[in-house]
């Protein structure tokens, strides 16, 4: 449940920016967030949130990563285009007012040592910031997607088993080699950005999730939806734990044997 507002507490909570896709509405184009990567955060990063719309010129400023303690990629239908990493065409549908707010911005985040972490788009954006590339998902031996007909429940139903990398962030704070993740994705990465370190994989070697934490440094990012069931799973509710633990400049939590009271 989110808190009720407390003005006394909120005066010292740190400020998520959450990029925002940019679509068209009622014949009018609208900046949108959908409300499970909104939910999320605010009931368990305790920070106050804004919302950055897809407006490079505007969102992407110095000026707006200095107020920012971190930042949220979100998941979305659209994909990159693909020539942000070096590829003639793609599937879309694309959003490349989001392209532009989210690399410039996450780049000026990672500069000034502030938290990103990324969701599904925001996963592989993320990659090619860090100078990465992405391709469209063959059939094979792990379905990353549900079929086109399945219901919203059905589609984020669909799950595949990740190995976690032994030593890695991820292996550390769940305390576990292994986790079920949600697979809501058409495309993925080809080649992994400079400096990343693989957190997860899937059985068909796709990198699943990644990370570059340093002194300087906090990168998080998956390619599955912790949004989706934050609220019952230890390990989704663990990325956004996370995420606040990160803007607060503390160590990143432990999972526990049950989800917090």
């Amino acid at each position: 449940m989110i808190r009720a507002f407390d003005p006394a507490s909120s005066a010292s909570r740190p400020l998520l920016g959450i990029g925002c896709c940019q679509r068209e509405f009622e014949g009018e184009q609208i900046h949108r967030v959908i409300d499970r990567y909104v939910q999320a955060p605010a009931a368990v990063c305790d920070a106050d949130i804004v919302l950055v719309p897809a407006m490079e010129d505007v969102s992407a400023s110095v000026g707006l990563s200095r107020r920012l303690d971190g930042l949220l990629l979100t998941g979305s239908t659209s994909n990159m285009m693909p020539a942000r990493y070096g590829k003639a065409d793609g599937n879309g549908p694309f959003d490349p007012a989001r392209d532009a707010t989210s690399l410039r911005l996450a780049a000026q985040m990672v500069e000034a040592g502030k938290p990103v972490f990324g969701i599904c788009r925001g996963f592989q954006e993320l990659n090619v910031l860090f100078g990465g590339k992405l391709c469209d998902l063959p059939h094979g031996e792990v379905q990353h997607h549900a079929p086109d007909t399945a219901s919203l429940e059905e589609m984020f139903a669909q799950s595949h088993q990740v190995e976690l990398t032994d030593g890695g962030v991820l292996a550390q704070c769940w305390q576990t080699g292994h986790a079920t993740v949600n697979s809501v994705h058409f495309q993925g990465i080809e080649r992994l950005g400079n400096g990343l370190q693989v957190e997860a994989m899937a059985d068909d070697s796709l990198v699943e999730a990644f990370s570059q934490i340093s002194a300087s440094t906090c990168v998080m990012a998956v390619q599955w939806h912790p949004e989706w069931d934050f609220a019952t799973n230890p390990q989704s509710h663990w990325f956004f734990a996370a995420l606040g633990a990160a803007m607060r400049g503390d160590a990143l939590p432990k999972i526990t044997s049950a989800l917090p009271a």
